[in-house]
């Protein structure tokens, strides 16, 4: 199963995206980056957040990266996940960073393979706070191996 036949079963909907002040995501040859994506999930994590609500909130983030990235490619098939970076807003306390970002890491690899195009490196660093206060954003870098 592709990975657009995939998102599709997962319930993941590419609706249009508003012309907003940045854009979501901008292509240079065959790759694309996108922005990053808050949740709507607000709080910091070791406060106010789980870790499994914060990887609720990555996985959120996530869907929003992959509704950017097929709003200019049209398809999520014939990507390949290249870097993620995963930012959370977390107490200085708090130090499980990288398993709230694999909420964003794990959608990846169900559509993508784990050992396949949804193999990434990946960041997963904890900040002070993020504009607008949600739990976590997340961007991504993507190759366009074919056209879809």
């Amino acid at each position: 199963m592709s990975p657009e036949q995939k998102a599709k079963e997962l319930g993941i909907e590419f609706p249009a995206l508003p012309k907003g002040y940045l854009n979501p995501c901008a292509k240079s040859g065959n790759l694309l980056f996108t922005s990053g994506q808050v949740s709507n999930i607000k709080g910091k994590l070791g406060k106010d957040l789980t870790v499994e609500e914060g990887y609720k909130a990555a996985r959120e983030c996530a869907i929003k990266v992959l509704q950017a990235v097929h709003h200019v490619h049209g398809t999520l098939d014939g990507l390949r996940v290249i870097k993620l970076l995963g930012c959370v807003n977390s107490t200085q306390e708090f130090t499980d960073q990288h398993l709230v970002i694999n909420g964003a890491s794990d959608l990846f690899h169900e559509l993508f393979g784990k050992e396949g195009d949804g193999w990434h490196a990946r960041s997963a660093l904890g900040f002070a706070s993020l504009p607008t206060g949600p739990g976590c954003e997340v961007e991504a870098i993507f190759e366009i191996k074919s056209a879809g």
